[in-house]
């Protein structure tokens, strides 16, 4: 009885293990901006869905395997929404979500800072992307925040056209057991 005391006891003293999280649409965004004509354009998607494995104090071992519907995609115009949602960009009948799978996590130099090395699917492509996040306890699981830039002709988004090339995402995820 003693042994099996003392094996619960080194249990419960161990290191705590990974916890696996929910990314939860509720208090999540993920939304962009483009210039277009000289203007920002700004939108921002739904659908949010993945899992996050997460311990701060062991960011090397985290995943992250979340995705947005891109049918969701929203401008306040909904002519040009539709027009997104055709396969000169985002061909969402053929493609229906956009991926980020993590590759690798650092910490960064300040607390609760970190960078993700990740694969970035959009369409039929799949690019690396680093994106600097910080990652903020919160009751039941975390908020994670960051902000990166993409190239949509990378992704095959849109040919040539009075679209800039460049757009930034900022990602406001929440994550719950």
């Amino acid at each position: 009885m003693k042994r099996i005391f003392l094996f619960f006891l080194v249990a419960m003293a161990a290191p705590s293990v990974f916890a696996q999280y929910k990314a939860v649409e509720q208090g999540s965004s993920v939304k962009f901006i483009i210039g277009n004509f000289g203007f920002d354009v700004d939108g921002s998607f739904k659908g949010l869905q993945g899992t996050i494995d997460f311990d701060p104090q062991k960011p090397e071992s985290a995943h992250f395997d979340v995705s947005i519907d891109a049918n969701s995609i929203n401008t306040d115009n909904s002519l040009r929404d539709d027009h997104l949602r055709d396969e000169s960009y985002f061909d969402v009948k053929k493609y229906p979500g956009i991926r980020i799978e993590s590759i690798k996590v650092q910490a960064g130099a300040k607390l609760g800072s970190y960078t993700l090395l990740a694969k970035l699917t959009i369409k039929s492509t799949t690019q690396n992307i680093l994106i600097p996040f910080n990652a903020t306890p919160v009751p039941g699981g975390f908020q994670f925040t960051g902000t990166f830039t993409i190239k949509r002709k990378d992704f095959d988004v849109g040919g040539t056209s009075t679209i800039s090339n460049e757009l930034q995402v900022s990602l406001n995820i929440i994550a719950k057991k």
